[in-house]
């Protein structure tokens, strides 16, 4: 275990690097990611660890893509495609956790679990990257109610389809890697557990997650400090449910809904 932990420190700390050189994360990120990835790789093992890696590749790559076009809709988002250790925590924090467990208490269901969770993550940055190009306005998932685009709790088809997209490609890669579990199994497992629990994000930032209203440009947002460099005031939801809060309560979900459907196929 102690090479799998240094091979592990050597991996990760090489993929934070270029992330924050490339911009992907702050220095914080980098530091969080370090501690994430450590953990992942060298306890879960390195079929965790690639599920860990396709997620941060195909994310940071998306978060760069078409980032013009995207500009106008990021000024709701608490914060940029450059992540912190906040967002790190909020998107690996989960899977670290169950990589400690299964080293300490070995079952086979904590790889279907962690699969939900990645996929999870994957599908909600998938469908914030790429949702937010549609050329269909969002509707909010509670009532239909068209909104603007990046708003908390907006939905479109394009953004359903490819969150949907994220987590199949995290379960197939699962099944491809682990020959113990079928990949029709793990496909399923990834795209249905990444599906919902990317709805269930976008539910919670419809209802309760914290957003602000800035005065000045008379728009809402998720930030405390506006892009205009005023403050905003409250408008909804508890003051405690931040946007990463909010990611890791999906996790929990997306994690939940695949080891369910996992035990329920044994």
């Amino acid at each position: 275990m102690i090479t799998n932990l240094v091979y592990a420190v050597l991996l990760s700390s090489l993929i934070a690097g270029l992330a924050l050189w490339r911009g992907s994360l702050s220095y914080s990120g980098a530091a969080g990611a370090l501690i994430v990835g450590t953990l992942i790789f060298g306890l879960g093992g390195w079929q965790w660890g690639v599920l860990l890696a396709l997620f941060f590749i195909s994310s940071s790559l998306l978060s760069h893509f078409k980032e013009t076009e995207k500009r106008a809709a990021a000024e709701k988002f608490d914060k940029g495609h450059r992540r912190d250790s906040g967002q790190v925590a909020a998107n690996g924090g989960l899977g670290a956790v169950l990589a400690i467990l299964s080293a300490i208490f070995p079952w086979a269901g904590w790889f279907p679990l962690f699969v939900g969770v990645m996929a999870t993550v994957t599908a909600d940055t998938w469908a914030t990257e790429l949702g937010t190009l549609s050329r269909k306005p969002p509707r909010l998932i509670t009532n239909g109610r068209i909104v603007d685009v990046g708003t908390s709790g907006g939905i479109s088809p394009l953004g359903t389809a490819v969150s949907m997209g994220g987590g199949l490609l995290i379960g197939l890669t699962a099944g491809i890697l682990e020959p113990d579990y079928a990949i029709w199994l793990m496909a399923v497992l990834g795209a249905l557990g990444g599906l919902l629990g990317s709805l269930f994000d976008s539910l919670l930032g419809a209802t309760v997650q914290q957003i602000y209203y800035c005065d000045v440009c008379q728009k809402d947002t998720e930030r405390k400090l506006h892009k205009c460099g005023n403050q905003t005031r409250p408008l909804r939801g508890w003051s405690w449910l931040n946007n990463d809060l909010v990611n890791l309560w999906a996790s929990l979900v997306g994690g939940g809904t695949a080891v369910l459907l996992w035990l329920l196929w044994k």
